[in-house]
């Protein structure tokens, strides 16, 4: 199978990352994968369920359960988990906070990119 191509672009906050990595999957014509929302998802769902970062196994089943998938309207990035729009509720401050903790676990890590 052929291996598609990845372009990550890294850097500090407030940079113009999300900018340039718009413009250069724009560009391409590649699909522009916001790594922040993925994350933010983690954290929505896993608080949903009650599950705290120390629960790696349960966290693991989670996300291989997970149907995960951006979509674009009228030029806007929606957020679609597990066929619900989450777009706004993964931009409320739980969803952030728990994003953090959720993100530094390796295995999640993994899962999302897998």
């Amino acid at each position: 199978m052929a291996r598609k191509p990845i372009i990550a672009i890294d850097g500090p906050s407030g940079v113009g990352k999300t900018t340039a990595s718009k413009a250069v999957a724009a560009q391409l014509g590649f699909t522009y994968i916001d790594t922040g929302a993925m994350y933010r998802t983690v954290g929505l769902l896993a608080t949903r369920r009650g599950l705290p970062p120390e629960q790696t196994s349960e966290l693991v089943s989670l996300l291989s359960d997970l149907d995960l998938r951006f979509e674009r309207t009228n030029g806007a990035q929606r957020v679609i988990a597990n066929g619900e729009d989450v777009s706004a509720a993964i931009r409320e401050h739980a969803a952030s906070a728990a994003a953090s903790a959720f993100s530094r676990i390796p295995a999640v890590r993994t899962a999302m990119v897998a």
